[in-house]
């Protein structure tokens, strides 16, 4: 059964804490948040469906929520998440070659992860930063002047992290 510990439960009455009387739905977007991170870093339906019943929506209205934002995974991902802008700013600067080049160098395509559960690959909406075009997030953290050569060198970042803290 898929139920947050007592800690994150308490997480959860102080984040609905902070919307009036009657509008706890308003909480939907940190606490999918906080089901993302406990539930192994995505949202299935009966994740959705838990998080509807804390916060008394029907759930269709949470899945509205998780599938309209792309920093919602509805499907298992990899440790290291490459999200590669796709508006206008990073097109004309080459984020379809970044998005081929991570393709050509780990065999996913944009929605896939690696078979060893590394790598995901995902392409995204505006992430506010078109002055450093082409860009990615990763995590919390804006890679930005992507190039194949800084790619290679983030992979190989990825790969040498991994076998450090495992």
């Amino acid at each position: 059964m898929i139920q947050f510990s007592e800690e994150k439960l308490k997480e959860v009455q102080r984040i609905v804490s902070f919307y009036p009387e009657g509008k706890q739905k308003s909480a939907v977007i940190p606490v999918l948040h906080l089901a993302q991170k406990e539930f192994g870093g995505w949202l299935d339906v009966p994740v959705m469906d838990y998080v509807a019943s804390l916060l008394k929506m029907l759930p269709i209205e949470v899945y509205e929520v998780a599938t309209f934002y792309s920093m919602y995974n509805l499907k298992p991902v990899g440790r290291y998440m490459f999200e590669v802008c796709q508006t206008g700013p990073c097109m004309l600067n080459g984020s379809d070659d970044i998005v081929k080049h991570v393709h050509d160098k780990l065999g996913i395509k944009p929605g896939e992860t690696t078979n060893d559960g590394m790598f995901s690959l995902k392409v995204v909406e505006c992430l506010g930063a078109c002055g450093y075009a082409p860009m990615m997030q990763m995590g919390k953290n804006y890679r930005e002047h992507l190039t194949k050569e800084k790619i290679d060198k983030i992979i190989e970042d990825c790969r040498k992290d991994a076998a450090k803290n495992n």
